[in-house]
């Protein structure tokens, strides 16, 4: 650790909790600002859930939606659920990316310059992110209903989302932490397509898992996403929820707590 990063790391742990209350605030606020300024950035929040519900819905939704005993619209009612789980691993890649290029381009050396939390800095990208994935999953939502989703369970559809973005700023904080370590914004894209591709399609976000090999169902009986779309779509639209709830917040907790203080101390310490 360099003698600068010693004295700023040494600083930033004598700054009170309130302090670092308001300077995440005011990073949240300079964030929204940026996005306010840079709609584009919004683009990949309003267009993903909208191309993936479409693809999905009108390209294996008769197929799989007959497997499932009701067509199409069986299918609808089980992979919205599902997409929902895939909000935070897409918003959660994004973070990493984006957050490898403000250091590439000199941003974050101006916040680490400043006499503020560093911590304050990832809870305020977090807080923004988490944002973006609730606009993301209410345009899921709205296409879903646009293309035949019934909504008969409004807590439990609250209780999704929530349980969502739960799972969702956990995964952050590995793609944060890939962020600082990583040299660059494409090393940071290509570890996330090699993790989340696996994830995505090894789970039981777009079909059951009744009929993949053996050792497939082995591996999504211990994939995160599988556990957090069949919880979503147990409290959406009906089905067992306990042991997937449980599964999804045991995840959830063991990725925050592992990975929160490893990515903050290594963006405290960043040369």
């Amino acid at each position: 650790m360099s003698a600068v990063s010693a004295v700023t790391a040494a600083a930033d742990t004598r700054i009170p909790l309130r302090a670092h209350l308001r300077h995440t605030g005011a990073l949240v606020r300079r964030n929204l600002l940026w996005i306010r300024q840079d709609p584009e950035s919004t683009f990949d929040a309003v267009l993903f859930p909208v191309i993936f519900t479409l693809l999905f819905v009108y390209v294996f939704g008769g197929s799989i939606g007959q497997s499932l005993g009701g067509g199409q619209q069986a299918y609808v009612q089980y992979v919205v659920p599902g997409l929902m789980a895939m909000m935070g691993m897409n918003i959660a890649q994004g973070v990493g990316t984006g957050f490898n290029q403000d250091f590439n381009t000199g941003v974050m050396d101006r916040f680490r310059s400043l006499p503020i939390g560093r911590g304050s800095v990832l809870f305020a990208k977090i807080a923004v992110e988490l944002l973006r994935m609730l606009f993301a999953t209410t345009v899921l939502l709205i296409v879903g209903v646009l293309v035949g989703f019934d909504i008969t369970n409004w807590p439990g559809l609250f209780a999704s989302v929530g349980l969502s973005m739960v799972f969702g700023s956990a995964l952050m904080w590995v793609f944060l932490l890939l962020g600082v370590v990583m040299k660059s914004a494409q090393s940071v894209q290509a570890m996330g397509f090699l993790v989340l591709m696996p994830l995505q399609f090894g789970s039981s976000i777009f079909a059951p898992t009744q009929s993949m090999p053996g050792w497939l169902q082995n591996f999504t009986d211990y994939n995160p996403l599988s556990a957090l779309a069949d919880s979503a779509r147990g409290l959406m639209v009906g089905g067992p929820v306990a042991h997937d709830l449980w599964v999804t917040l045991a995840w959830s907790v063991l990725l925050t707590v592992t990975m929160a203080p490893v990515a903050v101390h290594k963006f405290r310490t960043k040369k």
